[in-house]
């Protein structure tokens, strides 16, 4: 089955004026043992697809076989490229907007017909000259199109750990709950409201610290260090006593007698309240009826 918006391998099946027909490159046993698992709407239902003349940079004889890309013409054919472009259907890439119209914006992705990327694909109002992150799918037409909508697209499949910093690209900002990124411009993630340290944009790039990966694999991301490398010296003391007491526990709390306070942890009552106050804020730690305790993570 030939596939748009995909590279495959094709057979020159003839050859004309204009050019050559490619045709899939069958295995006489396929009929057998063939599952395809591709999305059924970027399949045409050509048998055969034109390689253009001034595609072809040496003599093809029949029988041969090339790597095409499958896409559509000025007059949406589809139509075969042995040049590879920025964009498959499966992969991301950041492409630069090269006209706006009334019905959306055009964008490079190195073929003669630039890609199209619908108003209703957008996450914000791009203008001409910027980069978009997108991904590339068939429309209920049967066209190619970019989206720059990628939450359902990006993978959730990635190597990274809790602490590991990487580099993304905000690709949609909800007021509500944050900005979504996609780390390495594949991996899904957000950076929750609360840790937006700064207002962000879609098309930003920024270097981020892995806070959490969830059970399906999304990454929770943080702008900031770990909270115990912003703390202040009260902070960064009691945390480390904390760290050196049995269990993680320490037996005071903020009603705790200053006079003891001050013996055990040489720092006024108000200073410690204060402290205390601060490490829970960034869940480093519990403030218990009878002290303070290291936050399980």
């Amino acid at each position: 089955m030939i596939q748009l918006g995909r590279e495959q391998n094709l057979k020159v099946l003839r050859t004309a004026s204009i050019g050559v027909y490619l045709g899939e490159e069958r295995d006489p046993l396929a009929v057998f043992t063939r599952t395809d698992t591709a999305n059924t709407s970027s399949i045409t239902d050509r048998t055969d697809i034109l390689l253009p003349k001034n595609e072809i940079k040496s003599g093809l004889n029949i029988g041969d076989t090339v790597r095409a890309f499958v896409y559509l013409d000025s007059e949406d054919r589809p139509i075969a490229t042995l040049r590879t472009p920025m964009l498959t259907i499966g992969s991301f890439a950041l492409l630069t907007v090269k006209d706006i119209n009334k019905i959306g914006a055009f964008l490079d992705w190195g073929l003669a017909k630039d890609l199209f990327l619908p108003y209703r694909e957008m996450t914000c109002s791009p203008s001409v000259g910027d980069r978009v992150l997108v991904t590339l799918y068939v429309d209920k037409s049967k066209r190619l199109c970019a989206t720059m909508k990628l939450y359902r697209y990006l993978r959730t499949d990635s190597d990274y750990e809790k602490s590991d910093w990487a580099d993304g690209t905000v690709y949609e900002i909800s007021d509500e709950y944050g900005a979504y990124v996609a780390i390495d411009n594949m991996f899904s993630g957000m950076i929750p409201a609360r840790e937006l340290m700064r207002p962000v944009k879609v098309g930003e790039s920024l270097r981020l610290r892995i806070a959490k990966v969830h059970v399906d694999g999304k990454l929770e991301l943080s702008m900031r260090e770990p909270g115990y490398l912003q703390l202040g010296p009260d902070c960064e003391l009691i945390f480390k006593k904390l760290k050196a007491a049995d269990g993680g526990f320490l037996p005071f709390h903020d009603r705790s007698d200053a006079e003891l306070i001050k013996s055990e942890i040489n720092m006024s009552k108000n200073s410690f309240k204060r402290a205390i106050g601060h490490l829970m804020k960034d869940d480093l730690i519990d403030i218990l009826d009878d002290g303070i305790k290291l936050r399980e993570r």
